[in-house]
Parts: structure tokens; sequence; C-alpha cells
């Protein structure tokens, strides 16, 4: 047995719902902090945080229909969660149709136990039913352990943008592969 089928025994997916909005909210900002918080002053993580990860700001993500948030669950617990929106293409994505993996983060909990693969197969599942050509996102230069991640789901260096924590403006690489 594969650590990607246990993970299927201890796991399920589901499709977010607006009642989990404060809770995937906690997950959000909780992860975040635990990825960035090191590199980044409190001042600016503390203004990302706010502007990117309140309950409401889930709740309308969540109920907005070009973006899919999955969650990872175990029993009630969220492991971790991917999101994928439809919307603009930087120019370096040459897909036509493309979708941007906007988030996907697991909780420490969870690390190590195949919750990120679970998460990205939902990912390109949800590309393909949109019948997106290609997916594409934004990965912190300086985060290795992700780019590597990536690479091994068939995703490559395209160009990059800068992502800014609050007003702490960071190099992202942009990663895609078509479908």
């Amino acid at each position: 047995m594969t650590t990607h089928d246990v993970a299927r025994t201890m796991f399920e997916l589901r499709i977010a719902t607006a009642d989990q909005a404060a809770a995937l909210a906690q997950v959000m900002e909780r992860t975040f902090r635990a990825t960035f918080g090191e590199s980044t002053a409190e001042e600016h993580m503390a203004e990302h945080c706010r502007n990117s990860y309140r309950e409401s700001i889930q709740r309308a993500e969540i109920v907005d229909p070009d973006i899919t948030t999955v969650l990872c669950v175990e029993g009630e617990s969220i492991a971790g969660f991917v999101q994928v929106r439809s919307g603009e293409r930087p120019a370096c994505v040459a897909a036509l149709r493309p979708v941007e993996l906007h988030r996907i983060y697991v909780d420490a909990p969870w690390h190590g136990k195949g919750v990120a693969a679970l998460l990205m197969q939902a990912a390109l599942d949800d590309a393909g039913k949109r019948s997106a050509d290609g997916i594409w996102l934004g990965v912190w230069e300086d985060n290795p352990r992700a780019i590597r991640f990536y690479a091994k789901f068939g995703f490559v260096e395209v160009g990059e943008h800068v992502f800014h924590v609050g007003d702490d403006a960071q190099r992202d690489l942009l990663m895609s592969r078509t479908l």
C-alpha cells in the first residue's frame, strides 16, 4: 500500500461550504504564518492576514463560482486545503484556458502524511472539470521544498512576479504545467 493509498483511507476530501469559513480562515492564517512567519516582519504578516484570511473573506471565496476550495479533513479537523480559481493569467503562461492553483497548504500535524499529494490531485481534477488546458501558480523563491513538490507534479518555472505580504514585496516564481 502506497502513502497515497494510506492517505486516502485516513482523509476525506470535501468542497468547502460557507459554514466552514471561520475554521478555514483559522487554518489559512496558521499555515501561512508557519510557512512565512520567520521571514516576514510581524507588521507585514499581520496586515496580510487581516486582508486575506478573515472569515468574511473566506466565506466570499467559498461561494465565488470562479473559486473551488477543497478541504482535506480527518474527522472534523481540517488537515489542509487547496484553492483553484479562474481569472487572468500572466503573459508567461502559455495555456489559453488555464486556471490558477491559488493556495495549497497542509497544517503542521498532518505534514508527511500524503495530504499535499491528495490536494494537488484534487486541484488537477478540478482544472480538468473546468476544461482548462493548463494550471499555474506562484511560489516564493525561497521555498525550495514547495518548488520541489510542484516539480514532482510536472510544474516548470515560466516567469516571476511580485507577491506582497503587507508592504513587503517578495519575489515569487511562476510555475505552470499543461493538462
